[in-house]
């Protein structure tokens, strides 16, 4: 709500506008004050930007620092649309042979072809895993260890399609579907998994009394042994057959683990190829030049808030701060200083990644790649130990404990931060301090003006006074 004053009435002065400059003289510090708070804040801001670049750039280097970035392989194949491989943990570099005679298979059977929606009939069916052996003369079935049978109930109502349902919630190890051709509708059942293992045989418990017929629930019955295999077989349960490097090995799946360590070979078809195993060097070359970027991004950062632009007369949120020149300063002499560790590589330009007038690094992309081929002396560059020396420790392990040690609790960013918001807080207290001094001269100067006015209002009646005596006086 705004104040009336009556303050001027009686001298005719322009006291409100008089007050009122003589309270903003009064708090120009506090102007200047929160002027100066201001700034410190954008510094508080800028620290935090660099806190967070410093922590990328830490988390690039630490991976460049890591034994499994160097450990990592990577497998290929001469013949991809044979066989595809993968390295893992524990592989080790070398060339192997694979020479493939048999895919892994499963087991798959068919019925004969029924109207749509017809129903087969009503009974049991028992599905049994196990490996088919002997001859097709005189089969042999041998179940499946820890497997047991799994009994079916099928009503008189059940079509093929409810049937098919019963199958695959039943959980017997097989999956059941319907191929429908110009005949009519056959169920197709096979083996969940591949492997010889894992062959299965179908009897039945046929309600029309006669189980050894094609005729009611008989007819979704395969089992050679007791010549009641009413549904034909269409493919043979089998084991993937394979050399690598000549020896003999037998697999339940196409995916082989095992067979080398750490090494996954998933088989496509027969044939042979050759598989290769070596060093991931693009994961490595990756690892570099995200470090790089990281690294670039930072030394940017430092170098925009501490520069002076002359063309556009502005200096940078910390130009002139020592802490974030002299953290700029200790960044480039680790990153120029380089180690003796690396054998053929010394400093990062051996390897093509040069230092500019600008502190960031450009990347040479074909002599890094050649630089590659020397991947023991690479590696102890960057994280090469020295027991005498940690200065000449590798430069990845360098930069990762400089980084944390600026970052940490008791690091040059955090403190300088903590000291910069300490004067954050003293300019706040100051300033309110300032504004209570100020309210205190208002109040004041305007008692001072009130009291002036009403001793000017009394002279000017009085002179009012005078003037109408002595015009009286005169006129008499």
């Amino acid at each position: 709500m705004a104040t009336i004053t009556s303050t001027g009435l009686g001298s005719g002065l322009d006291v409100e506008s008089i007050v009122t400059k003589l309270v903003a003289l009064e708090k120009e510090p506090i102007s200047d004050l929160q002027s100066r708070t201001d700034t410190i804040k954008t510094q508080i801001s800028e620290y935090g930007k660099i806190q967070s670049a410093f922590s990328a750039m830490r988390d690039a280097a630490a991976k460049l620092s890591n034994p499994t970035t160097w450990a990592a392989l990577t497998a290929t194949s001469s013949d991809t649309s044979m066989a595809t491989v993968v390295a893992g943990a524990g592989s080790g570099a070398g060339s192997y042979s694979l020479n493939v005679t048999q895919l892994a298979a499963a087991q798959s059977v068919s019925s004969q072809a029924f109207t749509n929606n017809a129903t087969v009939g009503s009974g049991s069916m028992t599905i049994e895993l196990g490996q088919w052996g002997g001859t097709d003369a005189s089969p042999t079935f041998t179940s499946k260890n820890g497997a047991s049978p799994v009994s079916i109930s099928i009503s008189s109502t059940d079509t093929l399609s409810s049937i098919r349902d019963k199958i695959n919630g039943s959980g017997a190890g097989v999956l059941a579907s319907i191929v429908t051709d110009a005949s009519g509708s056959r169920l197709v059942i096979r083996s969940r998994d591949t492997g010889e293992a894992n062959g299965f045989r179908i009897t039945t418990a046929d309600d029309d009394g006669n189980g050894a017929d094609a005729s009611g629930l008989s007819a979704l019955a395969y089992d050679p042994t007791a010549s009641i295999k009413s549904m034909t077989r269409n493919a043979a349960a089998a084991n993937a057959k394979l050399q690598i490097n000549g020896l003999d090995i037998s697999s339940a799946s196409n995916n082989i683990e095992g067979a080398v360590d750490g090494l996954t070979v998933n088989l496509l078809k027969t044939g042979q190829s050759t598989v290769s195993v070596g060093q991931d060097k693009d994961s490595v070359k990756k690892a570099i030049n995200d470090f790089v970027t990281s690294y670039n991004s930072l030394m940017n950062l430092m170098r925009n808030d501490t520069k002076y632009d002359d063309a556009n007369k502005t200096a940078g949120a910390l130009q002139g701060d020592s802490t974030a020149v002299g953290l700029q300063s200790q960044l480039r002499n680790i990153t120029a200083s380089g180690s003796t560790l690396g054998g053929a590589f010394q400093r990062l330009s051996d390897l093509g990644l040069s230092i500019g007038t600008a502190g960031t690094i450009t990347v040479d992309d074909s002599k890094l790649t050649s630089a590659l081929g020397s991947m023991s002396d690479l590696k102890n560059l960057f994280m090469g130990v020295d027991t005498s020396d940690p200065n000449n420790n590798g430069l990845a392990s360098r930069w990762r404990a400089f980084a944390d040690q600026v970052t940490g609790f008791d690091g040059s960013i955090t403190t300088r931060t903590t000291g910069l918001q300490s004067r954050v807080t003293a300019n706040n207290k100051r300033i309110d301090e300032l504004n209570d001094r100020a309210d205190s001269y208002e109040k004041r100067v305007r008692a001072q003006y009130t009291a002036l006015d009403t001793q000017m209002a009394k002279l000017n009646d009085m002179q009012s006074y005078v003037n109408k005596i002595t015009s009286m006086l005169s006129s008499s």
